[in-house]
């Protein structure tokens, strides 16, 4: 037992000691990381993104089945550095999201699009849309409702 415990105190004090060699740190440093730093540090000081809508919910009222709505939202870039949206997703299949794909400059605005395919879905319909940014939020949720008169009004409940 005394054996095993000065053979790991050897080996303990071993790899201490050659694990703190005088060397300096800053020489194991690349200043291309520094450079990156740097330029992270500038784009972080000009605060973060931030993102404003003209509305965040669309009422398309009353519409039959079988028509494809169209809902528009303006998004606007009130923040200090770029605004980027990097996804949305829709809360079903039957809408189709498009989105700027280029970072939204600050101060200005773009728009994001929301088609609702109304087939196959009669009745009172709420459909959200997920937008993945770059804002201290991350998330920000875009509401689409209405309802739908169905082509069979048996399925009417």
């Amino acid at each position: 037992m005394k054996k095993r415990l000065t053979i790991s105190l050897l080996v303990l004090s071993t790899i201490l000691f050659i694990s703190c060699k005088d060397e300096n740190a800053s020489s194991k440093v690349k200043k291309q990381n520094i450079n990156s730093a740097k330029k992270r540090d500038i784009e972080i000081s000009k605060g973060s993104a931030e993102i404003q809508f003209d509305q965040t919910e669309y009422d398309f009222g009353t519409v039959n089945e079988g028509v494809v709505v169209e809902a528009k939202f303006i998004v606007t870039n009130p923040g200090k550095t770029d605004l980027l949206i990097s996804n949305v997703q829709p809360s079903c299949g039957c809408t189709i999201p498009i989105w700027p794909k280029d970072p939204i400059k600050p101060g200005e605005s773009s728009e994001v699009l929301a088609k609702f395919d109304t087939s196959g879905k009669p009745n009172r319909q709420f459909k959200t849309l997920t937008l993945f940014t770059n804002t201290p939020r991350g998330r920000e949720i875009l509401k689409l409702r209405g309802s739908v008169t169905p082509k069979n009004p048996a399925i009417a409940k």
